[in-house]
């Protein structure tokens, strides 16, 4: 697992690692007249999370100040964005990102269905944990206050992080395949909550079996089945764990790509999906959007984004000659 995540990966920690000389050139970067922004992507999104997290460190007992403070004076728009976002450790990147889709007027549901479908249970965990300690509320809570209807519920069964790992059994896969199918024809409430209790605990190695089931009994793919049966936030997110259960990296290349062409590009999904899994699949998830959508991820940023916000984007992706 480790060498293969590696090479998923699009960020490695750095060789001759040197926090002290890092935490120096980006003082010099930050404090001088002219903030050097060149100076900071060459740091920044070469250095691996755990990296930065030491470099940031160094940064505070060599100058007394809080390099994400710094950051956030000196930057601005979407090159700020992710000059910070890079900075947070990954459990609290997504909390604050679900934070900030929940908070103020309305509510970023796509934000909720994006983090909340594709997450580990540790992932989960830790990230309760961080949102707990960083704005003193609960996350549940506050889903629950934001949202609503078997979407939240569905959200809610999600974040607690139960899903079973690793386990399949086949026979059980046709009871549960004929319970989706079942949810799909009849639709009431009770049916709802029985097809996001699948979706939501079982396996991913289970699930894979029930949909190969769902298909032999139905005729139909169980995408287009909860596409035709149900809609708004709810059909989203089942879609959504559907997706992930399938091929994760795909489904985040699914939403880059709506990002950048639906919306005329949704720059804070674009940063969050690069940043979030820069150290997991953006290798894959960059393989992925190439097969799928015929140009490289590499090519749609360029075309989208500009000055030293494309630079950071594109350093983060780490392209080839021949993404150009």
């Amino acid at each position: 697992i480790f060498c293969n995540s590696y090479r998923i990966r699009t960020i490695f920690p750095a060789p001759n690692f040197n926090p002290i000389m890092d935490a120096q050139m980006l003082g010099g970067a930050l404090q001088g007249f002219y903030c050097d922004k060149d100076m900071l992507i060459n740091i920044l999104t070469q250095r691996c999370n755990a990296q930065r997290l030491m470099i940031a460190e160094a940064y505070q007992s060599m100058y007394g100040r809080d390099l994400i403070g710094d950051l956030k004076e000196q930057l601005s728009d979407h090159f700020k964005d992710v000059m910070v976002g890079l900075m947070y450790p990954p459990p609290l990147y997504d909390a604050h990102e679900l934070w900030h889709a929940m908070k103020g007027v309305g509510t970023d549901e796509n934000c909720l269905i994006e983090i909340l479908a594709s997450r580990t249970n540790g992932e989960l965990f830790q990230m309760r944990e961080a949102y707990c300690l960083q704005y003193s509320n609960n996350l549940q809570e506050d889903i629950y206050s934001e949202t609503s209807g078997h979407f939240r519920d569905t959200l809610l069964n999600l974040v607690q992080g139960t899903r079973e790992e690793g386990y399949a059994d086949p026979a059980m896969a046709a009871q549960d395949a004929m319970v989706l199918w079942e949810a799909c024809q009849q639709k009431t409430g009770e049916h709802k909550t029985m097809l996001q209790m699948i979706l939501c605990n079982k396996s991913y190695q289970q699930l894979w079996l029930v949909f190969q089931e769902f298909q032999n009994i139905s005729g139909q793919d169980m995408v287009d089945a909860i596409n035709e049966c149900y809609d708004g936030y709810f059909q989203e997110l089942l879609v959504a764990i559907v997706l992930c259960v399938r091929d994760k990296p795909a489904y985040f290349a699914y939403r880059l790509y709506s990002a950048i062409h639906d919306f005329g590009f949704h720059n804070k999904t674009v940063i969050r999906i690069i940043i979030a899994r820069s150290e997991i699949d953006l290798l894959t998830i960059r393989k992925r959007y190439k097969e799928r959508y015929g140009k490289s991820l590499f090519h749609d940023i360029r075309n989208f984004a500009s000055g030293h916000y494309e630079k950071a984007l594109l350093a983060i992706c780490a392209g080839d000659a021949e993404d150009y």
